[in-house]
């Protein structure tokens, strides 16, 4: 995906993460926005940071890299959101286009992709961005109102849970 199919990605992301957490319409749900927006932004574009060094799609397209900024929220109390903008980066990337992202670098540097994806140019990537974030937006409400018990304790560990932001 190309970095305005990213930034629309996490645009739409903050807007519709806001609304799932606090779903009221009202003063607050643009506020949880407005919360959310920075770090799932930062996040989203993050990734991409490996175009100025290293090898793009791998040397921060992968899981270990996943697992620091995954771990992030667990440690310090600011930015917890920045994973889930990670997270999106490399969904699109593997979803969203036709090369894919190597999930196992620096052990293992195969890309891996899904076959309709479609190429970085292409006059579809903008529509695919947005059925894409659709996609996210939905897991995202379905684990934060409809997982088990066990799943919520840790989506509101990793900062997905209404009760995490005191709502």
């Amino acid at each position: 995906m190309n970095k305005r199919g990213h930034v629309l990605n996490a645009a739409l992301l903050a807007i519709g993460f806001g609304y799932v957490l606090n779903p009221d319409g009202g003063v607050e749900t643009f506020r949880t926005i407005a919360e959310v927006s920075v770090p799932v932004i930062l996040g989203a574009l993050f990734p991409d940071v490996d175009t100025a060094f290293g090898k793009h799609r791998k040397t921060l397209h992968n899981l270990p890299v996943l697992a620091v900024v995954g771990a992030y929220p667990f440690f310090f109390a600011n930015l917890q959101w920045v994973w889930l903008g990670v997270v999106t980066h490399y969904v699109l990337d593997v979803l969203g286009t036709t090369r894919g992202i190597a999930l196992f670098y620096p052990l293992w540097d195969r890309e891996f992709d899904v076959p309709f994806g479609v190429p970085v140019d292409s006059k579809w990537s903008g529509v695919l961005t947005v059925v894409i974030t659709a996609v996210e937006l939905a897991v995202i409400a379905g684990l934060v109102y409809y997982a088990p018990p066990a799943v919520q304790q840790v989506t509101e560990g990793l900062g997905l849970g209404a009760q995490t932001l005191g709502f």
